[in-house]
């Protein structure tokens, strides 16, 4: 169908909802690696008990990719699976901050990403559901831009907890500190009420051929058609796709670095702390919150330049020149003493994740087959958790046999890897399909 053009606010109103989605992974990165060692994890098991989130999006979103495609009712076609996500996200949310042990904290993050994920994938597919080719630059720019909104809040807000409201951050006997609980609390309501106005603002387009539609979700029910599709769609995957792939690959990997060592790395290399009990490994994970919410404020920012810098240069170009900002900026980590000046860094990754938020979806979307969005969009999510399972499966190897558990060579060894995104990102070829 000639799908027509929305207005600035019908897009806002359809990407709201990523607000909230934002909220959880937010928090999530932030503080989950701190979350461990309060409750006694060294820096070699952070990556395995990380594994839990990557594992799970290889495994959900091709699934709910697929099935997505294949919905049609009342709340239309994504809709329904943007509120289950919200709602069982929203109670995972809830229950983590109270974990009492290393694997309770492992399994609440498991169940946590399974649900953010049901919530986001549909979410891709819906820019390319709703907006024409021309439009879907600026609809994923501004799912980067509530990503960037909400990140801001959700990692600054153990700061804000303790340094505004006087909230207490101590945490004693392995207790996680209230200042956490309290963020965690307020995700919660923040993710399902956002998505909430989404699904409440926002109308999808029924399929052309609502009988058609109906006839050809009956010959593919069932699990094992599911996965036959899922596999043949892998075999058949776009040119472009693949070499989007190897982008996202190196990209991801170093974005899985700094989520995993940054927090901790400041507390140790820029505030000085000795342990996870000092007082000044909380002030340095909090500010490390701090700095998250700075790239996250960037990314907000910049997003609304993305459209016009990718329409004067093209999409692939803006796309490397970012990830070339954001590999400079961790680099630069290295050479920071002052913490002030870490939000300097946090400039170039903040730029980095704008685009990467928006532009390989955005450079990927006008080389699928329509009818197969979904399933595609969950497909390409396998290259960026399985860089993300390597790095928990083999990580810990590397800090504790290479590395001598240094965090902030972590840190470093992200910003290569960004690097290594930006020259592949040269290579890609732009495509556009037919109906």
């Amino acid at each position: 169908m000639n799908k027509p053009r929305l207005s600035f606010w019908q897009i806002w109103n359809m990407s709201f909802g990523f607000l909230g989605i934002q909220f959880g992974w937010g928090l999530q990165m932030a503080n989950m690696s701190s979350i461990y060692e309060y409750l006694g994890a060294s820096a070699d098991q952070i990556p395995m008990l990380w594994l839990a989130a990557p594992l799970t999006g290889l495994i959900v979103q091709p699934i709910i990719g697929n099935m997505s495609d294949r919905t049609w009712g009342k709340l239309g076609r994504r809709r329904p699976y943007f509120l289950v996500g919200a709602i069982l996200s929203s109670i995972a949310l809830i229950f983590m901050p109270n974990s009492s042990t290393l694997w309770m904290a492992a399994g609440l993050l498991w169940i946590l990403d399974a649900s953010i994920n049901i919530s986001m994938e549909p979410f891709r597919a819906f820019v390319a559901d709703m907006l024409p080719e021309e439009q879907r630059t600026e609809g994923f720019a501004m799912q980067s831009l509530f990503i960037g909104l909400g990140a801001v809040v959700a990692s600054a807000l153990p700061f804000l907890m303790t340094n505004v409201f006087g909230v207490e951050s101590s945490s004693e006997g392995g207790t996680i500190p209230l200042n956490v609980k309290l963020s965690f609390y307020i995700g919660a309501v923040a993710f399902f009420g956002a998505v909430l106005i989404t699904i409440l603002t926002t109308k999808e387009y029924p399929p052309d051929d609502l009988e058609a539609f109906h006839r050809e979700k009956e010959s593919k029910k069932g699990f094992g058609a599911s996965a036959s599709e899922i596999f043949q769609s892998i075999r058949e995957m776009p040119l472009t796709m693949r070499q989007l792939s190897l982008v996202q690959i190196a990209t991801w990997l170093g974005l899985f670095c700094m989520w995993l060592y940054f927090p901790v790395a400041v507390a140790r290399n820029v505030f000085g702390a000795p342990d996870e009990t000092s007082p000044l490994y909380r002030e340095g994970v909090e500010w490390a919150g701090v700095c998250f919410a700075a790239y996250s404020a960037v990314c907000f920012g910049f997003s609304f330049m993305l459209p016009k810098l990718a329409a004067a240069i093209g999409r692939k170009h803006t796309h490397s020149l970012c990830l070339l900002a954001g590999g400079v900026g961790l680099l630069s980590v290295a050479v920071v003493h002052d913490k002030y000046l870490l939000l300097l860094s946090m400039v170039g990754v903040g730029i980095a994740w704008a685009s990467t938020l928006s532009m390989p979806y955005a450079i990927l979307s006008g080389a699928l087959p329509p009818k197969k969005t979904g399933v595609y969009m969950g497909i390409f999510n396998f290259f960026i958790v399985l860089p993300e399972i390597a790095a928990s499966l083999g990580f810990g190897w590397v800090m504790s046999n290479l590395l001598d558990n240094n965090r902030l060579a972590a840190v470093i060894a992200g910003g290569v890897f960004m690097l290594l995104a930006a020259v592949l990102a040269q290579r890609v070829k732009e495509l556009h399909v037919a109906a």
